[in-house]
């Protein structure tokens, strides 16, 4: 497992974003949120091209979780219990992790801290967490997450 504790600053553009949204702990909604989306993403996918996976969150005491896809364009016909959104994208700061999924919970935690401890800016809006490269097609130590703070 490894996490590159040096942000680089990235622009994530407008995004076209699928998703299932749950309000509660993490440990709790990000399971639920992904389990409902994977059933509906065949769904999705007939009639839409999926671009990315990628989830946002906002912490916090009303602790909002999305697990979602990115689609090429507005989508068409989705599915009942998947909400869109059209992202306007903006400023980040970059960390890259390689390691299990079950890793994040952990990471993302560090991530923050690191945040706070460096007194990196941040703006009110979701963080993103984007899975890179597929579970199907590499080994789990090899899986890339970009967690992305949003920064000012």
């Amino acid at each position: 497992m490894s996490l590159n504790r040096n942000p680089e600053i990235v622009h994530w553009g407008v995004t076209h974003y699928v998703f299932v949204e749950k309000v509660g702990q993490f440990k709790e909604t990000a399971p639920k949120s992904w389990h409902e989306l994977h059933a509906l993403i065949p769904k999705i996918a007939a009639k839409n091209k999926i671009e990315k996976h990628f989830a946002e969150y906002k912490v916090g005491p009303a602790a909002v979780y999305r697990a979602g896809v990115s689609v090429a364009g507005p989508p068409v016909d989705l599915p009942a219990g998947v909400r869109y959104e059209a992202l306007p994208g903006g400023k980040y700061s970059r960390f890259t992790y390689v390691g299990p999924y079950t890793g994040l919970p952990a990471v993302s935690g560090e991530v923050w801290s690191h945040v706070r401890e460096k007194e990196i800016a941040v703006r009110d809006d979701f963080a993103l967490e984007y899975y890179v490269n597929n579970p199907q097609e590499v080994q789990e130590s090899e899986l890339v997450t970009e967690i992305l703070i949003p920064t000012m």
